[in-house]
This record gives C-alpha cells, sequence and structure tokens, in this order.
C-alpha cells in the first residue's frame, strides 16, 4: 500500500530562507524551527516529497538534499531525536507532484470564495510579518 504524498515547499517552509536569493544551488539559512520534529511524524503517514522554484534549476536538487542531510545532522547533535535512527526518505521531484495535501508559504486555500484583488496584493508570507 502506498503512501500519500505530502508535498512541502522548501523555501519559507523547510528552509528559514532569510537571506535573499543568491541562486538555486546556494542555500545559506537554516531550518525553521520544528521541522525535524514535524517530517520524523509525518514519514509514518506520508510520502514526503520536496518542491521548489529551485527543483527544475541546475544544482537546485542536490543543494536541497545536501541541505537537509547537514540540517538534520546538526538537530540531531542538538538533540533532537527521532524514536528510531532511521533516514528520513525524502524525494525531490523536478515538477509539482500530484500531492494529497501540501504546505506552502505562499499559498491561500481556497475555500469556494474568491479572495479579494487586495488580499493578494498585500500578502505577505509568515517570515515577512
Amino acid at each position: 500500500m502506498s503512501k500519500k504524498i505530502l508535498c512541502l515547499d522548501f523555501d519559507g517552509v523547510c528552509h528559514q530562507y532569510t537571506s535573499k536569493w543568491a541562486g538555486a544551488d546556494v542555500i545559506p539559512d537554516p531550518h525553521v524551527p520544528g521541522l525535524f520534529e514535524f517530517l520524523e511524524a509525518a514519514k509514518k503517514e506520508f510520502d514526503i516529497q520536496i518542491f521548489s522554484t529551485r527543483s527544475h534549476q541546475e544544482g537546485g536538487v542536490e543543494a536541497m538534499s545536501a541541505w537537509f542531510i547537514r540540517e538534520r545532522k546538526a538537530w540531531r547533535e542538538q538533540g533532537g531525536m527521532p524514536p528510531e535512527d532511521t533516514p528520513l526518505k525524502l524525494s525531490f521531484p523536478k515538477t509539482k507532484p500530484p500531492a494529497y495535501v501540501g504546505i506552502d508559504d505562499r499559498v491561500i486555500t481556497f475555500e469556494g470564495t474568491w479572495p479579494s484583488v487586495d488580499l493578494l496584493v498585500n500578502f505577505k508570507p509568515w517570515n515577512k510579518r
């Protein structure tokens, strides 16, 4: 039985994205607090796929993969420990996957009523408010 896909945006959801864009293969900022605790819980239920504007650019997937290894190692060294020492199974598709659900810092959930254009024009993600 295959798991449902959980698609996570990378910049602003996994990666804090407080620095300015410097290229698909440049990821200077740390993880968003709570990321690895969330991933440890979510991996039991979901096929976790990481997608970004970096995904289709040269070096983007490799940089994200290396970032996850480095950041998870730092998290573990600071006392973050999953119940069992199993690697995270993440995939990095180059196109947006057909996800069951996604988490993205730059979307508005559509509830059947169109948002005002003013709301869209003035939108700010969580880390810019």
